[in-house]
């Protein structure tokens, strides 16, 4: 059992706006958010957009979590409502891995933060905590990828560099590439769960790890990418 940041849920900003889609991963933040110190009441829970926006239009919200991939929208229109509403709001991005570009589009939306699902429930809550302390938390692997972008000198001009493939030895681990091939095959993440005898959560770490691997944002994408880089037929 964790330690509550603080003691009880009328000290800590709220009420907070959760947009997550996945019920696993839902279920997982309330948890989190209790070990913190909220109780259910204090978190209002929305799946989709439109959902978030129909709760965003009766309240205001002191601190939100969103996901950027909702089944009707993408997670940084609503951020720049959001920011719009409250220039003030925490706004923290609990998301699997995406594109530099999706991460910047997130931060110039107005996202306070930006957090990889794949990481344990500690680090999680250890940023949620950093956040309502006023913090502005960064994954480590987002910032390294994003600082490793940037030239190493201001004073050389950036050239374009055609993209490189990686080798295909090393990519994904065997069990990466195993999923990589069951979701080509249309199978779902509850499918690959029952096929493979493993949790669905245990699925989507795979699943965010094969992402963040390929460099891609969606299933279509990593399917592509996968075939690309001769991992799939």
């Amino acid at each position: 059992m964790y330690k509550n940041a603080l003691p009880t849920s009328h000290m800590l900003p709220s009420p907070v706006l959760l947009v997550e889609d996945e019920l696993p991963i839902q279920e997982r933040l309330l948890k989190i958010m209790g070990e913190l110190g909220y109780s259910p009441g204090f978190i209002h829970v929305a799946g989709t957009l439109d959902q978030a926006r129909r709760l965003v239009a009766t309240r205001q919200f002191a601190l939100a979590l969103v996901d950027l991939g909702l089944p009707d929208g993408h997670g940084c229109d609503l951020i720049a409502e959001l920011r719009q509403r409250n220039p003030s709001l925490s706004i923290l991005v609990i998301s699997a891995w995406g594109t530099q570009e999706t991460i910047l589009r997130a931060l110039r939306a107005g996202a306070t933060g930006y957090l990889l699902k794949e990481r344990d429930d500690l680090e999680l809550m250890l940023s949620i905590r950093s956040v309502l302390r006023g913090g502005a938390p960064i994954d480590p692997f987002i910032a390294r990828h994003i600082l490793a972008e940037l030239p190493q000198d201001k004073s050389e001009v950036a050239e374009p560099v055609p993209a490189k493939r990686l080798p295909v030895t090393g990519i994904l681990t065997t069990r990466e590439a195993q999923i990589l091939a069951l979701v080509a095959d249309g199978k779902s993440n509850r499918d690959i769960a029952e096929h493979l005898l493993i949790s669905r959560y245990t699925v989507e770490c795979h699943i965010t790890h094969i992402y963040r691997k390929l460099e891609v944002s969606s299933r279509t994408k990593a399917i592509n990418e996968g075939r690309l880089r001769g991992l799939l037929p």
